[in-house]
């Protein structure tokens, strides 16, 4: 390599460097809050307490979404390998500890959690998705997948802190499947096929504010307070026989996590041992766009930055080889 060039490509390096610094450094971007919830959301409450595990919601959820009803019932919630899959939009886990003698306490208990779309409020999937196959409806906030819009990418699959979207490798044209609260069915007067054959009353559908107030009133009765509860959804009339309330753990989840979500559930054992994540109140798909935001100001920045990686890449090459590169100036 001549002089020249060696001295010209440095100048462009530190210039890069320079320049990358430049944008990168200054005060970020003024950071985006959570989205609000949309003005006719709906979704799901799931009481782990009111759950007995008969499955009947992961069956009528495979029928209503075409899906192969491959359900073994003997003890299948015990199995971890039974897992949310491209043929599994909704699947009821167990949690036992101990001697789990009594249901829904966390010492010598066990409980029972529902898994499928959280549906959040403000969803990383949509956020990460390049292409917009995955969309969050302006009213009702469902969260659905476009097959035909999908480049593939699976940026979706990385970005959900639930672990929800999955990937279909055995397609010729592979996709992405989640729980869509069952929104084909809306046209014909019908809502979520796992609410509406629930026996027990563990998952109702209905607006969220009525969901999170369901919630709250369960939260404030009295641990043995005989009481009926709505079944099937908030909006039917239908309700259970009369049951005692149970003692639940002061928190409702999804009412807050990762800036809320329109499936909220209820339980007597703490929901880390439940399976489910942690999460700071506010959204990753917040987090996110504030830092990309800070970086692509004025479309600019994307060409500097690589540029500057450009230029760390040749130093760090002329580092491997610069005594072989020096040898031939």
């Amino acid at each position: 390599m001549t002089v020249s060039r060696r001295n010209f490509l440095r100048g462009a390096a530190a210039g890069c460097t320079a320049a990358t610094a430049a944008v990168v450094a200054p005060a970020p971007a003024e950071a985006r809050g959570n989205k609000e919830l949309p003005p006719e959301a709906v979704g799901l409450l799931f009481d782990a307490t009111m759950c007995v595990g008969c499955k009947a919601c992961v069956v009528a959820c495979k029928e209503a979404n075409g899906l192969p009803i491959q359900v073994p019932m003997e003890r299948a919630y015990e199995d971890p390998s039974q897992a949310l899959s491209p043929t599994s939009f909704n699947i009821i886990k167990m949690y036992k500890e101990g001697e789990a003698k009594t249901k829904d306490v966390a010492q010598d208990g066990f409980s029972f959690i529902k898994r499928s779309c959280m549906h959040c409020v403000d969803p990383g999937c949509v956020s990460a998705c390049p292409v917009q196959a995955m969309t969050k409806d302006a009213k009702t906030g469902v969260v659905s997948y476009n097959a035909d819009a999908c480049i593939g990418c699976r940026y979706c699959v990385m970005a959900c802190p639930f672990g929800i979207p999955k990937f279909d490798y055995d397609k010729a044209v592979p996709e992405i499947h989640k729980c869509q609260l069952c929104n084909h069915l809306w046209k014909e007067g019908r809502f979520s096929a796992c609410a509406d054959v629930c026996p027990t009353g563990a998952t109702i559908f209905g607006p969220v504010p009525k969901l999170l107030a369901e919630a709250k009133r369960r939260q404030a009765m009295t641990p043995g307070e005989v009481a009926k509860f709505p079944r099937r959804s908030t909006e039917t009339g239908d309700q259970t026989k009369e049951k005692p309330a149970a003692k639940y753990v002061d928190h409702i989840y999804g009412e807050k996590e990762g800036g809320g979500t329109q499936m909220l559930m209820l339980s007597g054992v703490p929901f880390d041992k439940l399976g489910l994540p942690t999460l700071p109140e506010r959204s990753y798909a917040s987090m996110s766009e504030t830092v990309q935001h800070t970086l692509y100001d004025g479309l600019v920045a994307p060409a500097v930055v690589l540029g500057g990686l450009l230029a760390a890449t040749y130093r760090s090459s002329r580092k491997k080889g610069g005594s072989e590169e020096d040898s031939h100036e």
